[in-house]
């Protein structure tokens, strides 16, 4: 049993009136509202540091498990008890400690916000105490944390976002906060850019959506609301004794994005290649446009960004190439669910981890995205993949593009240039010279990564010398 976690984001439109955006003033409600939230967790947080033995206090309570009196640390909402008890002035304690008083300086919060922000303030001290506690174990003079920022994003909980996804569609697309507006608390009516996609995605069945986190930029804001699903995965390590376990080994590469295989009782049952379509070549121009730049530019000012339209752009790309591509795995996942019910699935990689790029200034940093780009798309299928209850694994990549997936042999990599066979380092095709087996040299590497799963061939395990 885990926990599979996704985030679906809610842009509201800060576009100019007359394109349907909500108007100036609105927009400066949202950041004035940030600010004295942060101003009001930069209180509760010197609070609780200045009051840190209280979150190391210890209860006793009574455990049912062992049946018999244990001790824990205070939960988060008796410290909000606690802290409320001293802070803000109520019928049972009309006097909160002084210097302490926080509806002197923040008036006419609503309990929601105000408990928000206890409940981050909490969270962020408890972090730095325990942190502060390993450094001083080390015994290191450096590393020492520094004390917890109060900035952070704000949670809208119930009472402070009115967002009914039964309501929303395309012509009554607007959602209601309560804002902060200099003067006043009061609601606000944000358009939204809401599509059918979302709602579907929010309203999906087994998925249990969280408080929506309102996130703030210079441009733009966004509703970023987290949904958790209970999944059923069990470890590969168990999968792997598995009567009736398929595996789905993936070999990520430049050209081939990526060559995915499915293995079934030891004979390779389906193969898909993903191609590139002129990706790698796109972003190679516009890398080869930022290190122009930098060079006619010369020596770069400390604190100063150069070529950040670009820089986004390629970003931009890269994300939503990650994403095809997984969930292009993911759908061969699915694939083998459906033709072979009741079978166990593993997604296989290869542990790629120090990959040199060389060449020019332009080409390293192409090959430096090109890898970054195999990490995305590795970490996005993982949890797509553990969405759907799949596990997914990394083997040894040593000599899988070396290696005959036939036979076991050492082999050689070689092209075809002007009609004649050129025997080269990263070559298209792969030659075995002791079977004269000749394949596709990505498909032969994600072969053998089922082998080196599997410990078979070149990845059996050696015995160790007595």
């Amino acid at each position: 049993m885990g926990q599979a976690k996704r985030t679906t984001k809610i842009e509201l439109n800060l576009n100019d009136r007359t394109a349907g955006g909500a108007n100036t003033r609105k927009r400066e409600y949202l950041f004035l509202t940030r600010d004295l939230l942060n101003a009001a967790r930069a209180f509760y947080v010197d609070f609780f540091l200045a009051h840190s033995n209280k979150l190391e206090e210890k209860v006793p309570y009574w455990s049912e498990k062992d049946s018999k009196f244990r001790e824990r640390r205070l939960t988060s909402n008796e410290l909000l008890t606690w802290a409320e008890s001293l802070t803000v002035p109520t019928k049972d304690h009309p006097e909160p400690l002084e210097g302490w008083n926080f509806s002197e300086k923040f008036p006419g919060m609503p309990v929601v916000y105000r408990r928000s922000v206890i409940k981050d303030a909490i969270g962020k001290v408890r972090s730095y105490l325990s942190n502060y506690r390993n450094w001083e174990k080390t015994g290191k003079k450096k590393g020492r944390p520094g004390l917890p920022a109060p900035r952070n994003h704000p949670t809208l909980y119930q009472g402070t976002l009115k967002l009914d996804l039964e309501k929303l569609d395309r012509r009554r697309n607007f959602v209601a906060i309560q804002v902060w507006t200099g003067n006043e608390w009061k609601w606000c009516n944000y358009p939204v850019k809401f599509s059918p996609w979302q709602k579907n995605r929010l309203t999906e069945a087994g998925w249990e959506n969280a408080s929506p986190r309102l996130v703030l930029r210079k441009k733009t804001a966004e509703l970023h609301v987290t949904q958790t699903k209970t999944v059923e995965a069990k470890k590969v390590k168990d999968l792997k004794e598995h009567p009736r376990l398929i595996t789905v080994g993936v070999d990520l590469n430049v050209k081939n994005l990526a060559v995915i295989t499915v293995r079934k009782d030891g004979k390779i049952i389906k193969t898909v290649f993903i191609k590139d379509e002129g990706f790698d070549f796109h972003r190679y121009r516009h890398v080869k446009l930022v290190s122009k730049r930098q060079w006619q530019s010369g020596k770069p000012v400390k604190g100063e960004s150069s070529n950040r339209l670009l820089w986004g752009h390629v970003r931009r790309m890269n994300e939503s190439c990650a994403h095809v591509v997984s969930r292009r795995i993911v759908e061969v996942c699915e694939w083998v669910r459906k033709v072979c019910p009741g079978a166990e699935v593993v997604v296989l990689f290869e542990r790629l981890r120090r990959i040199k790029p060389q060449g020019s200034k332009s080409r390293r940093l192409n090959r430096k995205l090109a890898n970054q780009l195999k990490g995305k798309i590795i970490e996005y299928t993982k949890y797509k993949a553990y969405c759907l209850g799949i596990a997914t694994a990394e083997v040894n990549p040593h000599g899988t593009s070396q290696y005959c997936s036939r036979c076991g042999a050492k082999g050689e990599r070689f092209s075809y240039l002007d009609g004649q066979r050129v025997k080269m380092k990263g070559g298209k095709l792969f030659c075995c010279p002791h079977c004269g087996y000749q394949v596709n040299a990505d498909f032969n590497a994600s072969v053998n990564v089922h082998h080196s799963f599997y410990q078979e061939f070149h990845w059996q395990p050696k015995e160790r010398a007595a």
